[in-house]
């Protein structure tokens, strides 16, 4: 472990924690928002419009991520942002009862939402420069699975809870007490992660306003320079193009009558599918994807992960094909999909932790990589609606399965150097 990582905490005992830390307020952003805008009668268009808005900053974080290599330490970062995260929710609780309580509560979420990405970079900096590459494969798969018990958690209970006390107390009261909810659980994880979390590393010297300039330019172009860089930046763009057009065609396929080609499930139904059994399956294949990899090495097993990524994408042809009536099938096919999800991703963030971070400004550069990754997810998910209308469900699932080609191709082909290199 790194020298500055003092005092000396088990992993077991922060990566959990901290990367439940980091789920809570990118999914109370990006999914819990729409369910309570929604209650509260605004419509579709004006909520997805402003709730898609204000999630840029976990694309743009590499603009600002630079800055934290120069001031403080990776646990200062951390501890702060879940304490002026936890201060943002409950403001934005307190703002639901007023009279222009929209643009009140944008304004927090833009807050939330610039707070929780340099929590991010930070978070994944002080997992980096804390584990060596042994620790690092071990428990990357624990990071997946906490991220997405935190998911199921905002998404799940929370919104349940939002829903029984709508009946009960009213709409505007039900999230207030939901969103003071999540504010209350990032202090308490603030508290605990100032006892329990290791340092991280120190921060450079940084002296005038133009030495911290030429810092920052001098973290982007050897961000650049890194050996194989423009091969690395293909791979982390194309092992997700299959799924980045899956994402927001498996919940419309799932939600459409089976006239126009879906299964025509309740809301309900999607919701215990994808909160239950894709939660389980997706825990279970981080964990045991990240024990994988720490056993084989990344390099001999990014193929075998690139293929346990991609082929499970099958079950939706399966589905849209057959339509089958048996729920219990349903749950089946995704929990397959979602185990081989969570198993394959290992692969994309280990490599981004090994192949890109390493060097003299590793957190900085492992945002760019993952801002690099979210972009490249991002573009076929947004034209993947425009695939989906004109092939039609069975063809679309059928086209994925020639869109994962690109990842077997770059998994095979893309070249590795030695760990802790500069680049």
């Amino acid at each position: 472990m790194d020298k500055n990582t003092s005092p000396a905490r088990h992993p077991a005992a922060w990566v959990p924690t901290l990367y439940f830390s980091e789920g809570l307020p990118f999914v109370a952003t990006a999914t819990v928002s729409v369910l309570m805008y929604k209650s509260m009668g605004l419509s579709d268009s004006l909520i997805a419009f402003f709730t898609t808005l204000v999630m840029w900053p976990w694309t743009l974080k590499p603009l600002w991520g630079p800055l934290l290599e120069m001031f403080k330490t990776k646990k200062h970062f951390v501890v702060a942002t879940q304490f002026i995260g936890g201060l943002s929710f409950g403001i934005l609780a307190l703002s639901l009862p007023l009279e222009g309580f929209f643009k009140y509560s944008l304004v927090m979420f833009v807050i939330i939402a610039f707070n929780s990405a340099t929590h991010d970079i930070a978070a994944d900096g002080l997992f980096i420069n804390a584990l060596n590459p042994q620790q690092q494969a071990r428990y990357v798969g624990w990071q997946g699975a906490f991220y997405n018990i935190a998911k199921v958690l905002s998404q799940g209970a929370l919104v349940y809870i939002a829903g029984i006390l709508e009946v009960r107390l009213g709409i505007t009261e039900a999230w207030m007490i939901v969103m003071g909810l999540f504010g209350l659980t990032l202090i308490l994880l603030a508290v605990y992660h100032l006892k329990m979390l290791p340092v991280g590393d120190s921060a450079r010297t940084v002296g005038s306003f133009r030495e911290a300039f030429d810092t920052f330019g001098h973290v982007v172009t050897t961000f650049f320079r890194k050996r194989y860089i423009l091969w690395h930046i293909a791979f982390i763009i194309l092992f997700r193009t299959a799924e980045g057009q899956l994402t927001k065609i498996v919940p419309l396929f799932m939600r459409a009558s089976r006239l126009d080609g879906g299964l025509g499930l309740a809301t309900a139904d999607i919701g215990v599918a994808y909160g239950v059994f894709g939660a389980a399956a997706f825990v279970l294949g981080s964990i045991a994807g990240g024990y994988f990899v720490a056993r084989k090495g990344l390099k001999p097993s990014l193929f075998t992960l690139a293929i346990i990524f991609n082929v499970p994408d099958a079950v939706y042809a399966y589905l849209a094909f057959t339509q089958p009536q048996s729920f219990a099938v349903v749950c089946t096919a995704i929990s397959i999909e979602w185990l081989g999800y969570g198993f394959g991703f290992v692969g994309v963030i280990l490599f981004m932790m090994h192949q890109i971070a390493p060097g003299r400004y590793k957190m900085a550069h492992y945002a760019f990589a993952t801002a690099i990754m979210n972009l490249g997810f991002m573009l076929p998910s947004m034209i993947s609606g425009y695939i989906s209308d004109w092939l039609g469900y069975k063809v679309f699932f059928l086209w994925v399965l020639v869109a994962t080609i690109p990842s077997f191709l770059v998994s095979r082909f893309v070249p590795f150097k030695k760990i802790n290199t500069e680049g």
